[in-house]
């Protein structure tokens, strides 16, 4: 059994809390992805797992065994790291040969385990070459096998897509799916990036300041973020807020900021009504259509081919994005008119920026 369970998880660097009493259970065979900025405290997770931070306080187990003073070695882990530390003066197939040469396995096993650890990630036919020959996502593939050939229960990855071009980043997110899907492993996987997250996980964790914001898979992160720090870390562009106020009507809700006025989805409760919020949308909720009751300046486009992102100001000081089709007539300096979505508006708490809606 491959189960991982963190309790109360705890890493203090001099007077710095790099992780904060987290918890949290990856299932048998999962892949979940721990996203989040900078200094957010996911690395050290990762290390904490690995055995090669020690924690503070809390527990870790894996399967059914507390693995806390154990050693790196001794837990069972394969582990792909940003620097992929390929030994330069032996060839692809020693390098992945080499736990297997240390742990002294006999030969006839290390040539079948490291064909089969290379036919894995389609790299059969670089074993006779050396690192320097192979290109950065063949490299990648070798890093790989050398974790593969091991048969761990557990990967462990820190950004080790990092460091290739945009096109080998894409085609590996897409390597990495299917090799979890034929090994059937736990994936334990560490990325600033919320493509990589959005793309390949189960079940996303988001981190900020050492702690877990949500946990939940990439479609409730993106349509049902817990804080506004979630809904602001995912989606490109980032989600628009604006500070303001609930209002009720009888049956209608409003919502109020600086002279802009618009409608709230009727299932919000009127319990909000007069409550200070960040009112959230999504660019692709922040519909540009003739005849719509706010008004707004452009103020430059960006085309992305299958979408034109238009910056605007709706006049009140808020900058706004919204997301329209490839073909929009929309040019800077020009006058238009917009809502927003009000089944998509999202509502936060002003104070601690928790979801109230």
């Amino acid at each position: 059994m491959a189960r991982i369970s963190i309790k109360d998880l705890v890493k203090i660097f001099g007077g710095y809390i790099a992780v904060d009493r987290i918890s949290l259970s990856i299932r048998d065979g999962e892949f979940v992805i721990i996203v989040g900025p900078s200094g957010c405290g996911k690395t050290t997770t990762l290390n904490m797992i690995s055995g090669l931070e020690t924690p503070d306080a809390g527990e870790i187990i894996i399967g059914d065994m507390v693995v806390n003073d154990l050693e790196p070695g001794e837990r069972g882990l394969g582990m792909v790291f940003q620097d992929l530390a390929l030994f330069p003066h032996m060839t692809v197939f020693e390098n992945i040969a080499f736990g297997l040469r240390v742990k002294k396995f006999p030969e006839s096993e290390i040539v079948a385990r490291v064909t089969s650890a290379a036919a894995t990630v389609h790299i059969e036919t670089l074993l006779n070459k050396m690192p320097r020959q192979c290109s950065g996502g063949e490299s990648q593939r070798v890093a790989l096998a050398r974790t593969i050939v091991t048969n761990p229960s557990v990967f462990l990855m820190d950004e080790p897509l990092s460091s290739l071009d945009a096109k080998l980043r894409v085609d590996m997110r897409t390597e990495l799916k299917s090799l979890h899907k034929r090994l059937g492993a736990t994936f334990v996987y560490v990325t600033h990036d919320q493509a990589e997250a959005m793309t390949m996980a189960d079940r996303i964790v988001v981190m900020s300041r050492g702690r877990i914001e949500q946990v939940g898979t990439p479609l409730e992160i993106y349509n049902r973020p817990s804080t506004r720090f979630v809904a602001g870390f995912f989606g490109t562009p980032t989600m628009n807020f604006i500070e303001g106020t609930v209002e009720a009507n009888g049956n209608a809700r409003l919502f109020r900021a600086d002279g802009l006025h618009h409608p709230l989805s009727t299932a919000v409760p009127a319990a909000l009504a007069g409550r200070k919020v960040v009112l959230g949308v999504r660019s692709e909720h922040v519909l540009i259509a003739d005849g719509a009751e706010l008004r707004g300046i452009t103020q430059l486009t960006e085309p992305l081919g299958d979408a034109t992102l238009v910056h605007f100001d709706d006049g009140r000081g808020h900058d706004l994005v919204a997301k329209v089709g490839p073909a929009t007539g929309i040019q800077p300096g020009s006058a238009m008119c917009f809502r927003f979505a009000s089944d998509y508006c999202h509502l936060f708490d002003t104070a601690d920026g928790t979801r109230i809606y």
